[in-house]
């Protein structure tokens, strides 16, 4: 305090010489108040920091310049700090602030226990409205309430599930045939690509009843899917650019980029539509022995829909369709990504789970790679054709070790790393934070799973034994591993992405092996989704009776 005050008095005498004080008698000692209150006010707010967890908060923009920085590694840069103890911190920006928590306590609250207190609300629909619209992820309240009671009805629906089943393996086998050609002719294939092909492939056909055939030999540029992801990565920078709805305005910089993925995302989506409209108009016409699955997709549910102000519009079903598109594609594609990516680094988890196939089905595995060594791709296909038809829902949910690795995998990698929500009213955390009306509060799935407090010492090795107990799958807290989310807005398709990953994950570890191109953990995308930055690039090869297990920690 002396050295400042010692800096007022030479400001003083500096500005006095200039402006002599008969001038203005009273505005020396007005200037020198201000100061000394402005250097109070930052000795204040600087003393209040002494105890506080979390980033360094400054006076006036919070912790603004911090979070740019490191906005690109977010999800590491929160675990840093949970890492270290700081369960709960605030982050204020300039004009809101966000309390992240990795707090199981918390995380309950959020989601069940005072679930009616954080709903998406404005701040964040007005961020994601362009791209969701008024879609499931996107809105609270009767809008959410419906779209959720159609959706739980259709998801529990026994057609569904076996219409399910049926496309995720035909979608597998053509993932079969993109592969075999790549190991015949010792291509290099990014596996990230092709998971997110087969599972936009199977949301629209299961989702839409829509066939676009992106996982076709040729592999189609899909228009649709690059601008999709493109507008999800810019949409995400909204939260720390303050000038976001100027640039929406003028159409500027990432704005005007993102209107332009969003119109070609929305060309696709109408097209959708239109296709599924005409598909049903035909089906209610011939005979329905042809059409057996016409109206069992989600969409057409919807479209079903002519209760009042209940009925779909072309623009209500597009926010329906983009809605699932994030649901069935992204997260799917992005847990199996990881997962393999583990499985490259893990050769003794994927002996494993072909062992647990082999006993659940019954069948040796040393036949079924023997038979698979044909040289011609006809017979190879047959072959790969008929063991897919043994794996069924009965028999996937046998296969305890397969779901167990596949959960280790979303601990470590969760889909959707980071979620977010708005406090409607003023309330306290179990663990004492105070939490303010309108602000942001956000908990880090990411963090959470690899915080040793909640999962031990061996917290960073991918083990899928600590989900099982005797051999069977044990789940734990969906407040401690919130990969599919808790309470009310629990994932609906929870069990429909474990079949998928289940169902392909055993056909091609059966058939293939994969060399990893880079053996170091990839960096992410910073999107809604874990997006693995440059894609996930390996050699992949065919398995052959003689190759039963794998050769070297980067293959499987």
């Amino acid at each position: 305090m002396g050295v400042v005050r010692l800096e007022v008095a030479k400001y003083m005498e500096d500005y006095t010489r200039e402006y002599p004080l008969k001038r203005m008698p009273g505005m020396p000692a007005a200037i020198a108040a201000t100061l000394i209150l402005l250097t109070w006010i930052m000795w204040v707010h600087r003393h209040s920091q002494r105890n506080q967890k979390g980033p360094k908060k400054w006076l006036f923009i919070g912790c603004i310049i911090e979070q740019a920085r490191n906005f690109d590694r977010i999800h590491d840069w929160l675990h840093d700090y949970h890492k270290k103890g700081c369960l709960t911190f605030s982050v204020p920006m300039i004009s809101i602030n966000n309390t992240f928590t990795v707090d199981p306590r918390n995380v309950e609250h959020i989601l069940k226990n005072n679930f009616s207190n954080y709903p998406k609300g404005d701040l964040i629909r007005e961020r994601f409205g362009d791209m969701l619209g008024h879609g499931i992820f996107n809105v609270d309240g009767d809008m959410w309430r419906h779209q959720r009671k159609v959706a739980t009805l259709e998801f529990a629906s026994s057609k569904l599930r076996d219409f399910s089943i049926h496309a995720f393996r035909t979608e597998a086998l053509k993932l079969v045939q993109v592969l075999a050609i790549a190991a015949r002719n010792g291509q290099r294939v990014d596996l990230q690509d092709l998971f997110m092909r087969l599972t936009l492939d199977s949301i629209c056909k299961v989702g839409f009843g829509v066939d676009i055939g992106s996982l076709s030999p040729s592999l189609p540029a899909i228009p649709f899917a690059n601008a999709f992801d493109e507008a999800n990565r810019l949409i995400v920078r909204r939260y720390i650019d303050p000038f976001w709805k100027l640039k929406r305005t003028l159409t500027i910089g990432g704005e005007a980029k993102l209107k332009k993925c969003i119109n070609v995302v929305d060309t696709f989506i109408y097209k959708v539509i239109e296709t599924r409209r005409a598909e049903m108009s035909a089906a209610s016409t011939l005979d329905q022995d042809k059409h057996q699955h016409a109206g069992v997709d989600i969409l057409s549910r919807f479209m079903s829909i002519t209760d009042g102000d209940q009925t779909y519009t072309d623009e209500r079903l597009r926010d329906v369709v983009i809605n699932f598109i994030i649901a069935g594609r992204d997260t799917t594609a992005i847990t199996l990504s990881w997962f393999f990516f583990e499985l490259c680094r893990n050769p003794q988890v994927v002996e494993k789970i072909l062992e647990e196939v082999s006993t659940v089905l019954e069948v040796d595995p040393q036949a079924h790679l023997d038979l698979s060594n044909s040289r011609d791709a006809a017979d190879f296909g047959d072959r790969v054709l008929e063991f897919a038809q043994l794996l069924t829902y009965q028999s996937l949910s046998k296969m305890h070790y397969l779901h167990a690795a596949i959960t280790e995998a979303l601990r470590l990698y969760p889909a959707v790393p980071l979620e977010t929500k708005v406090a409607a009213a003023n309330d306290t955390f179990p663990d004492g934070t105070p939490i303010k009306k309108g602000e942001f509060v956000s908990y880090s799935s990411y963090s959470m799973g690899r915080l040793k407090y909640l999962w031990g010492a061996d917290v960073a090795e991918f083990k899928p034994e600590r989900w099982l107990r005797s051999g069977v799958y044990q789940p734990q807290s969906p407040f401690k591993l919130t990969a599919f989310q808790a309470g009310p807005r629990m994932c609906l398709g929870k069990d429909s992405s474990y079949l998928q990953m289940k169902l392909t994950t055993v056909i091609l570890l059966m058939f293939f092996k994969f060399q990893l191109e880079r053996k170091d953990v990839p960096n992410y995308s910073l999107m809604v989704v874990l997006f693995i930055a440059n894609g996930l690039p390996v050699n992949v090869f065919q398995r052959n009776g003689s190759e039963s297990g794998t050769n070297g920690s980067e293959y499987l």
